[in-house]
Order: structure tokens, then C-alpha cells, then sequence
């Protein structure tokens, strides 16, 4: 498996705007710790450490 990293989403106005709702009353704490718990989700749902690698340097390079 290959990371996508060209647009991939139906609708990612939507998404996002579910992200900012996830975070809605929460501290800067808080939010630190959903985006902690989301990314180990996702990377559990992924489930390929060479996929998962390849986003995290992908992440560090924008």
C-alpha cells in the first residue's frame, strides 16, 4: 500500500468543519490530546507501519 497524498476526500470542507467541531469548548490541552487520540485511531485503522512512516515524514515536510 502507498500513501495518498492527493486530495482523497468526497467532501473535505465537511470533514474539516467536523474536525473544528471535534475541538469546539476544548483547551488547548484538550485538543492537543484529541489530536493524539485521532492520530493513534487513524494509524491503528491504517495498520501499515511503512504507510504510517511515509505520512509522518510527509507531515514534516509541508
Amino acid at each position: 500500500m502507498r500513501l495518498i497524498v492527493a486530495p482523497n476526500l468526497a467532501d473535505p470542507d465537511a470533514v474539516y468543519a467536523a474536525l473544528l467541531a471535534a475541538h469546539e469548548g476544548l483547551s488547548a490541552e484538550e485538543s492537543h490530546a484529541l489530536n493524539a487520540r485521532l492520530v493513534l485511531i487513524l494509524a491503528n485503522h491504517v495498520g501499515d507501519a511503512d504507510v504510517l512512516r511515509a505520512a509522518f515524514e510527509a507531515a514534516r515536510d509541508v
